[in-house]
C-alpha cells in the first residue's frame, strides 16, 4: 500500500554578534536586523565541493525516512502475518506494491516526465496510488483494514499543500466508493454478517472523520499560504534593507556589519580575511561632464561590472559615495589581489562611449587581516594602500602585505614600474612600495 505515498516523501519538497567600533559605529537597526552573512562565511570557509556534499546528506535523509517508513508499515503486516492474521500471499502483494509504486515514480522524476504535468511533484496521482494498494490490500486480507483508517488521513494529509480541497474531498468520496466496493465483493464471496458488521463500523467511521478532516486541513492551507506570502514579503523587506537602492550592491549598513562580523571570525578561526577599498577615479569630472544622473549611470554599471567578478562567498557593498569595500572571507592575500586585478582591468576595458568620452578607471587598495587588530587598523591600511594607488596615477591596486606591529609596512603596485624588487608569491613583474605614510588624498 502506502508505499507510494511513503517513497513520495522523497521526492516533494540569531541574530550576528557585531562589535561597534570608532570608525564602524553600529546602529541599533543594524543590530536588529537577521542578515545571511553568517550563511556567507559558513559557506565561504568550505570548498563548493562541501555544499555539494550537504545537499546530499539532506537526500540521504529523506530516503532514511522513507525507508523507515516503508519499514514500519511492513512492520505491521509482519506483525499481524505472525498472529496469523495475514496470509503469506498478501506480503508478497504488499512488497510487489512498494517495488512498483516506488520504482515507477522514482523512474517519473529521474527521467524529468513529472515536468511534463501541471502539478510537477504528481501529489494527487500518488495519493490515488497509495489509497488503491490500501483497498486492494482489505479486499485480500480483511484484517488490514486496520491500518486502512490511519493511513488514509496520513495519504491525504501529505499531498495537503498540493491537492486543492475539491480534489480532497473527491478522493474522500473515491475511497468510501471504493470500500463500498471491496465491502459487497466480501459479503458477495464470504456471506460473512459478523465481518459485514465490521467492516460497516469502519466505513461509517471514515465516512464521518474524512470530511471534517478535509475541511480541517483546507483551513491549514489556507494558514499556509498566509505564513508563505508573509515570509516572503519578509525576505524582500531584510533584502531591501540589506542593500544599496540605487545600485543593488551591499549597503553601507550591511557591509560594515558583516566586516566586522568577520573580524570575529578571524579571529576566532584563524581563518585568513582580506579587504579592498575600491574608489572610482576622478569621479568629480564625471560628475561634472554626465551630470548626477549619468554619473549614478557609471556607478551602476560599475557596481554591475564588479560584482560580475567577485567570487560566490565575497561581499561587496557600497561605503560611501563613490568607494566601494570588497570583503574576501577564508581568502588569503593572493587570491584578493588577483581578483582586485580582474575588477580593475574589467573597467578599464569596458565600453563606456555611450556614456562619457573619458577614461573611467578604479583605484584599488587590498590587505590581509593581522588576527588582533581593531577593525579601525584593518580598515585604514586598505584605505592608505587605495590612496597611494591615488597617488601613483591611479588606475592600479596596491597591496599593503599583513606585518606585525613594528615590522616595516611594505604594499605591491602592479602599475609602478620603477621598481624591480621581487614580491614573494606574486605575479612575475608585481614590485613593491614602501607605504609608511598616508599621502593627501587625490
Amino acid at each position: 500500500m502506502g508505499a507510494a505515498t511513503i517513497m513520495s516523501l522523497f521526492f516533494g519538497r540569531g541574530k550576528p554578534s557585531f562589535s561597534s567600533t570608532d570608525v564602524f559605529p553600529l546602529t541599533d537597526a543594524i543590530m536588529e536586523f537577521d542578515d545571511s552573512s553568517a550563511e556567507v562565511a559558513h559557506r565561504a570557509r568550505r570548498q563548493s565541493d562541501a555544499s555539494r556534499l550537504k545537499g546530499k546528506h539532506t537526500n540521504a535523509q529523506k530516503w532514511l525516512i522513507v525507508m523507515g517508513l516503508i519499514g514500519l508499515f511492513l512492520l505491521a503486516a509482519v506483525v499481524f502475518h505472525t498472529l496469523g492474521m495475514v496470509r503469506t500471499s498478501t506480503l508478497y502483494v504488499l512488497m510487489g506494491c512498494i517495488v512498483f509504486f516506488v520504482t515507477a515514480f522514482f523512474w517519473l522524476f529521474t527521467s524529468g516526465t513529472h515536468m511534463r504535468f501541471r502539478e510537477k511533484r504528481l501529489k494527487l496521482p500518488i495519493v490515488v496510488a497509495a489509497l488503491s494498494s490500501m483497498l486492494l490490500l482489505v479486499y485480500l486480507d480483511p484484517v488490514m483494514q486496520i491500518l486502512l483508517a490511519p493511513f488514509s488521513f496520513v495519504a491525504i494529509a501529505y499531498g495537503m499543500y498540493r491537492i486543492s480541497r475539491g480534489k480532497a474531498f473527491l478522493l474522500v468520496f473515491g475511497l468510501l466508493a471504493g470500500y463500498a466496493l471491496v465491502m459487497a465483493l466480501h459479503y458477495a464471496e464470504q456471506q460473512n454478517d459478523a465481518l459485514l458488521k465490521l467492516e460497516l463500523l469502519h466505513f461509517v467511521s471514515l465516512a464521518v472523520a474524512m470530511p471534517a478532516f478535509v475541511y480541517l486541513i483546507g483551513k491549514v492551507q489556507l494558514l499556509h499560504r498566509i505564513l508563505h506570502r508573509a515570509s516572503r514579503k519578509l525576505k524582500n523587506i531584510q533584502e531591501d534593507a540589506q542593500r544599496d537602492t540605487l545600485l543593488g550592491c551591499f549597503n553601507r549598513r550591511y557591509i560594515v556589519a558583516a566586516l566586522e562580523e568577520q573580524k570575529q571570525l578571524a579571529d576566532e578561526t584563524g581563518i585568513p580575511l582580506c579587504l579592498a577599498v575600491i574608489d572610482l577615479d576622478h569621479f568629480k569630472r564625471i560628475n561634472d561632464e554626465l551630470g548626477h544622473l549619468g554619473g549614478d549611470e557609471v556607478l551602476r554599471t560599475f557596481a554591475r561590472v564588479a560584482q560580475e567578478n567577485v567570487r560566490a562567498g565575497d561581499l561587496f557593498g557600497r561605503y560611501g559615495g563613490e568607494e566601494f569595500l570588497l570583503i574576501f572571507p577564508a581568502t588569503s592575500l593572493l587570491p584578493a589581489l588577483n581578483t582586485c586585478e580582474r575588477i580593475r582591468a574589467q573597467v578599464e576595458s569596458h565600453p563606456w562611449k555611450g556614456l562619457l568620452q573619458s577614461r573611467v578607471s578604479v583605484s584599488i587598495g587590498v590587505t590581509q587581516y593581522i588576527p588582533g587588530e581593531s577593525v579601525l587598523e584593518f580598515f585604514s591600511r586598505s584605505d592608505t594602500a587605495m590612496y597611494m594607488a591615488k597617488e601613483g596615477g591611479r588606475n592600479q591596486v596596491v597591496v599593503e602585505e599583513p606585518v606585525r606591529k613594528g615590522d616595516p609596512s611594505v604594499t605591491v603596485s602592479l602599475m609602478d614600474e620603477d621598481s624591480d624588487l621581487p614580491v614573494p608569491g606574486a605575479p612575475a613583474g608585481f614590485p613593491m612600495r614602501d607605504t609608511s605614510r598616508r599621502p593627501s588624498r587625490v
